[in-house]
């Protein structure tokens, strides 16, 4: 099953007030970049974000899911309804993502 434009828009809505929130389609999936670092991605309309330090003590509930076969864990959001929680978890992640890599 591929993620819906539709729930796109809602993440994408619930993230508003922050900027340089971008996105890449990608095999009928969404990559999500804030301000230029990939974050996570929708996946199967479901939102998953890197498992970095910071993402995992900041939520409450910790679950693990394969955003597809053969791809490493990532941390599941459930609280995808509340627009503070989910624009805190982008914010407390931003400086333990890694850079974006250099084009040649």
């Amino acid at each position: 099953m591929a993620s819906t434009k539709e729930y796109l828009d809602y993440i994408l809505g619930q993230l508003s007030n922050l900027e340089e929130i971008t996105y890449r389609a990608m095999m009928k999936e969404y990559i999500l970049y804030y301000r230029g670092k990939i974050v996570g991605g929708i996946y199967d309309d479901r939102l998953l974000v890197k498992p970095v330090e910071t993402a995992i003590r900041y939520m409450s509930k910790v679950r693990y899911e394969l955003p597809y076969d053969g791809a490493k864990e990532m941390l599941l959001v459930d609280e995808v309804d509340n627009q503070e929680f989910l624009e805190g978890l982008f914010q407390v992640m931003y400086d333990e993502l890694p850079n974006p890599k250099k084009k040649k």
